[in-house]
């Protein structure tokens, strides 16, 4: 800790001895030395502080709780009622995961909710959502109001992006993009270790790229109305999948199917496609790296991964290198669980009162 802080290694133990008495930190053991005697071993105390990750379907809520170690100590979905009280839906959930850990709620120091939609960068609220039109300006004071302060809204591929620098296959990249490609497309920007939201919280709203021979929108309030969505949603892959005769009951089914069969002229449409989304965010941003995410990306593995990295390569002059997630379980939970341990431990060991 001397080393690291630059402190003395008496003014070193004493702030150990008060992180002690505060709970924070125990002692885990010895270490034999030299002369004298052993040397303390010290570790964090995990049950010290909580924090709660989310990630908001309109069918769904899950619900992640780590202690300040970062290890996952429950994990639970639950049905979100109606959906047309989010605070109540999100509250009962949280409740539901802290009993099943056996966990007071006020152990809970930060909660990051991950949604659908724009999350405006200057309020923390959600300004769009089409799959969740009750997540709406008003709703994250309500949050707060229940439970507690350190609650906070994120965009689902901004914590993608989160989970992919700190566990996945952009950990130590400083810049890179990951593009979520499932139901609905997403994109993910790092520049510089910093999240880029945009002014209005709208960088990343990739499916809304104009694609030459597709259609521009005409009403943004339609769904499947983005012309990079039209190319490479699940209707549009979907259809793709039917016209190779690749069979399966969902697009990644599809995928999973041409991948075992050898169908390469498929899987190559599909690279092509997503090829042009990396294409546009490359010779724009040109951030090397390209994570292909969600379902598809995931299924997809590095076969697919290589093939979008060959097709950027003919259409586009900054050739960027395309790998596919290497997140496991769930990506926008973990992203979520990253966001609120590093609040959560800048409140936990910053607090001097």
């Amino acid at each position: 800790m001397g080393e690291l802080t630059g402190l003395s290694k008496v003014t070193a133990g004493q702030l150990l001895a008060r992180l002690e008495e505060r709970g924070l930190v125990e002692v885990t053991g010895e270490r034999a030395g030299g002369r004298g005697p052993n040397a303390a071993l010290y570790s964090v105390v995990p049950s010290s502080a909580y924090v709660a990750g989310l990630d908001i379907l309109p069918e769904s809520i899950t619900v992640g709780v780590a202690d300040i170690t970062g290890r996952i100590v429950v994990e639970v979905t639950v049905d979100p009622l109606d959906g047309k009280d989010p605070v109540k839906a999100v509250q009962n959930a949280v409740q539901r995961a802290c009993a099943t850990a056996s966990i007071d709620l006020t152990q809970l120091r930060a909660f990051v909710i991950g949604t659908r939609g724009v999350v405006d960068p200057r309020t923390g609220d959600v300004r769009f959502s089409y799959d969740l039109p009750a997540w709406h300006v008003g709703v994250l004071a309500s949050l707060r109001r229940t439970l507690g302060g350190s609650v906070t809204i994120e965009n689902d591929v901004n914590l993608v992006a989160l989970a992919e620098y700190r566990y996945g296959a952009a950990a130590g990249q400083d810049d890179f993009a990951v593009i979520w490609a499932g139901v609905g497309q997403g994109l993910g920007v790092m520049l510089g270790g910093r999240l880029h939201r945009g002014i209005t919280g709208g960088a990343g709203e990739i499916g809304w790229l104009p694609v030459p021979g597709e259609p521009l929108p005409a009403d943004v309030n339609q769904p499947q109305s983005g012309s990079f969505q039209r190319l490479v949603g699940q209707e549009a892959l979907a259809g793709l999948a039917d016209a190779y005769g690749v069979p399966g009951r969902s697009v990644p089914d599809q995928i999973r199917n041409a991948l075992a069969r050898g169908t390469e002229s498929y899987l190559d449409e599909v690279a092509a496609r997503l090829a042009v989304g990396v294409a546009a965010v490359s010779v724009v941003l040109d951030p090397g790296l390209v994570v292909l995410s969600g379902d598809v990306g995931k299924v997809g593995g590095e076969r697919l991964a290589g093939k979008v990295e060959q097709a950027v390569a003919r259409i586009c002059p900054s050739r960027p290198t395309v790998v596919s997630t290497t997140v496991a379980g769930n990506p926008i939970l973990r992203g979520a669980l990253v966001a609120a341990l590093d609040q959560a431990r800048e409140q936990v060991f910053s607090d001097t009162v």
